[in-house]
This record gives C-alpha cells, sequence and structure tokens, in this order.
C-alpha cells in the first residue's frame, strides 16, 4: 500500500482530522497522548486522528508553522479550521470537535 502524502491525510472525505503534532521528549505531549487516545475511540468513524512526530517529520510540522508541541489543528475538509498549541483539557478539545462532526 502506498504512503499517502499528509495532504491526502488531512483531506480525507467525509470527515475532520486531527492532526497532533508531538515529540517523544516532550512532557505535555505525553500527558496529551491519553486524551488524544480517548477521543480517537470516542470518535471512532466521525473523525481521523492522525499523530505527527515533528523530530521525524519536520517538512509537515515546517509547512504548518508548528513551533512548540503539542500543537494540535483541526482540518475539515482539507482545510485548518481550528489550532492549539499546548496541553488542552479534554473537554475544550471535545467540544471543538462536536462543532464538526
Amino acid at each position: 500500500m502506498a504512503k499517502k502524502s499528509f495532504k491526502e491525510l488531512i483531506s480525507s472525505p467525509g470527515m475532520p482530522v486531527l492532526v497532533d503534532f508531538y515529540a517523544d521528549w516532550c512532557g505535555p505531549c505525553k500527558a496529551m497522548s491519553p486524551v488524544i487516545q480517548q477521543l480517537a475511540n470516542q470518535y471512532n468513524g466521525k473523525i481521523k486522528v492522525i499523530k505527527v512526530n515533528v523530530d521525524n517529520n519536520q517538512s509537515a510540522a515546517a509547512q504548518f508553522k508548528v513551533q512548540g508541541v503539542p500543537t494540535f489543528i483541526l482540518f475539515n475538509k482539507g482545510q485548518q479550521v481550528w489550532r492549539q498549541s499546548g496541553a488542552i483539557p479534554a473537554q475544550q478539545l471535545t467540544q471543538v470537535i462536536q462543532q464538526y462532526v
């Protein structure tokens, strides 16, 4: 199976895509990981969740001017509709996602 480009991944038809830009060395990223996993399970089939390691995918991070981790970007129909840097309460993230599902 061919590896999809980042642009193909965020342009997922029919559902919003939440991208979690993270790094293995980042404490807040580790704290957010279970929250992101819970959301992925809760909205399975309604949103797509993509985790992007900024150390391994510097071009994707640069493309979206990610300067701090974690950074969360929500795409809807390929367009960036929301963005937040730093840890975020699960409830707040859920409220954002609810607007697009």
